[in-house]
């Protein structure tokens, strides 16, 4: 199950105690303190790897909880230091704060310390002065950094698969990857983003495929504003349009005034275009269909593809590598 958001409470370890001491040795009447500094608490350390690709575990376990330190002893022992917890999260995990970005985890191995654990509190010998030899008084451990936050995944995939409901997106993923999309003759099939690795030539290209898109989305009609934020981090764009629409032109505008409205710099993505279930048209019809889009595409690259009929496939993903290559 695909989950791309998750609400958390975070506690890093308290500090522990310093103690109250007195040496204690045969022949010394009046030995002077000896109580230990507490030892300080664990941090909370989120780690970002490639073999995670979901936050569905923090929705069953959202407490994270780093060990407390130690308290201090006699003889000057200072207290263990309470264990860092290693949290492993998906490569492009966001973690916000009151909407304060606190990590931005976009490779494979990157870490972070998401809370710091408390500073241990001093024992009784820090305490010693010339006016107060004996002192029996140590600090309390500081606690450790406690708040809920917000967590966020933005998928990093090489190629996303944008376009209306039934334009053919997952249909093309699970013919040309390992991924297995459910895939009907309904809109919102999609229902959570869908990831696949197409090979081609030697090189894997990782393809998004997002819920499909409507007019409105952005403003939050359909299903397409909840994921939305996974195209921020593509390389290239697929936009894929069911060649049997009667205006491919207007469908394609409405996406991309969609993406223009979530955010403006997505129009300068490189952009691949598709016109699907191609199979059984005469290439007359084609043309036409073509000459439609063209009247409203820049520079964009128009393949025309049969994912059924795997028609034009091999072509299309040698362009994408291309893109992603030159990105």
């Amino acid at each position: 199950m695909f989950v791309d958001t998750a609400k958390i409470f975070v506690q890093a370890g308290r500090g522990g105690n310093g103690a109250v001491s007195f040496r204690r040795e045969l022949y010394i009447e009046k030995g002077g303190p000896d109580g230990g500094d507490g030892g300080k608490g664990g941090n909370v350390i989120f780690r970002a790897t490639k073999d995670l690709n979901t936050l569905l575990n923090f929705r069953y376990k959202p407490e994270i909880k780093a060990k407390n330190g130690e308290n201090g002893s006699k003889r000057n022992k200072t207290g263990k230091s309470g264990e860092d917890l290693i949290v492993k999260v998906p490569v492009g995990t966001l973690v916000k704060r009151d909407r304060e970005i606190l990590a931005d985890l976009k490779f494979d191995g990157e870490e972070a310390i998401i809370a710091r654990g408390g500073d241990g509190g001093f024992g009784n010998a820090h305490f010693k002065s010339s006016v107060r030899q004996t002192p029996r008084v140590a600090e309390l451990g500081e606690a450790g950094e406690t708040f809920e936050a917000d967590l966020e995944l933005k998928l990093l995939a090489d190629v996303e698969l944008v376009g209306f409901p039934n334009a053919g997106k997952s249909t093309f993923l699970s013919v040309v990857s390992n991924a297995r999309p459910e895939i009907a003759n309904y809109a919102f099939t999609t229902l959570t983003p869908n990831l696949g690795v197409a090979e081609i030539d030697g090189y894997n290209l990782l393809i998004a495929d997002i819920p499909g898109l409507i007019e409105g989305a952005s403003e939050g009609k359909g299903l397409g504003d909840a994921f939305l934020r996974h195209v921020e981090r593509t390389s290239v764009l697929l936009h894929l349009i069911d060649i049997y629409e009667e205006n491919p032109d207007q469908q394609y505008r409405i996406i991309r005034e969609e993406l223009k409205k979530y955010q403006p710099e997505l129009l300068d993505r490189p952009e691949i275009i598709a016109l699907t279930k191609a199979e059984g048209m005469d290439a007359e019809m084609i043309d036409f269909q073509i000459s439609k889009l063209c009247k409203v595409v820049d520079n964009s690259q128009i393949f025309v593809i049969s994912s059924s009929a795997h028609q034009g496939l091999k072509e299309i993903l040698r362009a994408l590598r291309k893109q992603v290559e030159d990105f």
